[in-house]
């Protein structure tokens, strides 16, 4: 799904001109809590919000002073080509400013809505204000080569240098023949530099096959050999396609990231539909996979009805592949027939406060065609799942959550599972890769489902979270144990909980206690006093990184089962833990042994 724009309001005296720019765009307004009236989202805080949208590749639109917005952004700046547009209007909607991401389209949309206002854009980019073009941001269906070259380019430009045009003219430049700067527009292979920026227009695509576990390399080099013979540069790439079969393939994967182009699939019928179109159908492919031809019925889908082959299908002893040409450029790869290889994020949302959520996870919620989860945690996403379609299940669902998840992406969706704290830990991951590894006889998943992309975002997990609050409890050896017995037998927790014992671990503790459930936890108390003294600090930490959190200590001796609930983790120090008094209140840390390195009682460093 695409990252689109989403405008700010942070108080009134903007939200109309706010409102102005949502709809003239089409975007959603977001607006501060209590200081706006209409907003389609509200926010609590301006700072952490506006850093969430950019850290989930959402362009800002920011109706507020700008030291705002930079101060937001400012930490998560890395890479000008990357980065989403971030713009700055003033309240009255006068001026616009884009602050960030001129490389992709902030001029252009600050020229868009200062039209709309009748304002004005406040662009500073030196390519842009003298030039009118930014030489490194070419139209849809059109890229840059050389990239790295562009700003040397345009510097000798801005210097006077003139500049010549062959091929399609792209930018709206006065072309001196005599130019010591060219802009080439070309299909064919031609090297760049400084002097010679290369672009080129997307409008080939490949289709390509392979038998199961290809070579990489071969598949490569026949794609360049195909390309060599029509005489195309790998820039006028605009897609791979192949038989959905092949959605897991490691080479067709490979390619498609070599080129960075977008992969899509077909299916055997929608190949099969090109049937009349191929150059060299095949009765033993038809009957393997169910259509007459892969790569050329691949890249003949690709190219629409009114493409054409380039190359017909070339052959190795392991991959075919063909190269078709279509009508012109392919502005969009949104609009590309097929579909995309389907995706399943494992995203770990830590405790839920928005400030402890990485910027990874941020951009897999806001790339995401459907977010799934347990419904609390959805919500927790906050103004950040706004207007997602979603899937709540309740607990105990868990199962049934990774399977719509799993077979959701199989249809080329981009799912994100949503999980509190760390997807793989106590949580969604290790379920996700069973059902991927069980058996359709023993319960798994598809077949389709089975060749989805998985990746996952870490996460806080409670019992970092927990550890943060408290000082530094982690500070030495340390295990986590769950007390949930649903799924683990009771005789194996009471095991790991002597072992932890005697290891004379940092314990914490998951899943302490439920409604039906309050026994163990006193069990696993007692096992320990066994072991560790009274005295021994323990920390009941609830509702973590919440308006509602809660830190109690207690000693291990005083523990008692009816202060924690189900939203509670319980960190039990070892017996070389402290709770020491400080300024700030109680600190509990457990440590290293860096006292006997100092007193000269260790002689081997770590």
């Amino acid at each position: 799904m695409a990252v689109s724009p989403v405008v700010v309001s942070i108080n009134r005296a903007g939200e109309a001109v706010a409102r102005r720019i949502a709809d003239q765009l089409g975007v959603p307004l977001h607006g501060r809590e209590g200081r706006t009236d209409t907003p389609d989202v509200t926010f609590a805080n301006a700072l952490d919000h506006i850093r969430d949208l950019f850290a989930a590749g959402h362009g800002v639109i920011g109706v507020c002073a700008s030291g705002i917005l930079i101060r937001a952004v400012a930490p998560l700046l890395s890479d000008k080509r990357a980065e989403p547009p971030v713009l700055s209007v003033s309240d009255d909607g006068a001026v616009v400013v884009p602050l960030l991401g001129g490389h992709r389209g902030a001029n252009r949309l600050a020229r868009q809505i200062a039209d709309g206002l009748g304002g004005v854009a406040a662009v500073t980019t030196a390519g842009d204000v003298a030039l009118g073009v930014a030489l490194d941001a070419p139209p849809a269906g059109y890229r840059l080569a050389n990239p790295e070259d562009a700003k040397d380019a345009m510097a000798s430009i801005l210097a006077g240098a003139g500049v010549r045009q062959s091929g399609v003219p792209l930018f709206d430049l006065v072309d001196d023949p005599d130019g010591q700067v060219e802009i080439a527009v070309t299909e064919a292979p031609l090297d760049g530099g400084p002097a010679r920026l290369v672009f080129h227009p997307q409008a080939h695509v490949l289709g390509v096959g392979c038998a199961r576990n290809a070579d990489r390399a071969e598949l490569w080099e026949l794609v360049q050999s195909v390309l060599a013979e029509a005489g195309i540069a790998p820039g006028c790439i605009a897609a791979v396609g192949t038989l959905d079969l092949k959605a897991d393939e490691p080479a067709v994967l490979a390619l498609a990231a070599r080129l960075n182009v977008p992969l899509r699939l077909f299916s055997a019928a929608e190949l099969e539909a090109e049937a009349s179109r191929l150059a060299t159908p095949s009765e033993v492919v038809f009957a393997e996979v169910g259509c007459h031809g892969v790569s050329e019925g691949a890249a003949l889908a690709l190219s629409g009805p009114e493409g054409g082959l380039t190359v017909a299908k070339r052959k190795t002893g392991a991959a075919t592949c063909a190269l078709a040409q279509a009508p012109g450029p392919i502005p969009d790869a949104a609009g590309l027939p097929g579909r995309p290889r389907g995706r399943v994020s494992l995203v770990g949302i830590g405790p839920g406060q928005a400030a402890w959520r990485t910027p990874e996870a941020s951009r897999m919620v806001a790339q995401a065609d459907e977010l799934v989860g347990y419904g609390l945690y959805i919500d927790l996403l906050g103004p950040l799942a706004a207007g997602k379609p979603r899937r709540d299940f309740p607990l105990g669902g868990e199962e049934a959550r990774c399977r719509h998840a799993l077979e959701e992406a199989a249809k080329g969706r981009n799912v994100a599972l949503i999980c509190s704290g760390d997807a793989g830990i106590y949580a969604m991951g290790a379920l996700v890769f069973e059902l991927l590894d069980r058996s359709p006889e023993a319960g798994g998943v598809s077949d389709a489902a089975r060749r989805v992309e998985v990746v996952s975002a870490p996460g806080v997990s409670a019992l970092q979270a927990a550890a943060a609050r408290a000082g530094a409890p982690l500070g030495h050896d340390f295990c986590a144990i769950s007390l949930s017995d649903l799924l683990t037998p009771r005789e194996d927790i009471l095991r790991r909980i002597r072992a932890a014992a005697a290891g004379d671990f940092v314990i914490a503790f998951y899943n302490p206690v439920s409604m039906r459930r309050r026994t163990l936890l006193a069990e696993a108390r007692d096992i320990l006093l066994e072991a560790r003294p009274g005295e021994t600090p323990v920390l009941l930490a609830s509702s973590l990184g919440r308006t509602e959190e809660k830190l109690v200590y207690r000693r291990l001796d005083a523990l008692e089962v009816d202060e924690v609930d189900m939203l509670t983790v319980v960190l039990i120090g070892s017996s070389q833990s402290r709770l020491a008094q400080m300024g700030e209140g109680p600190r509990m840390y457990t440590p290293r042994g860096y006292a006997r390195r100092i007193d000269g009682d260790l002689s081997t460093p770590d």
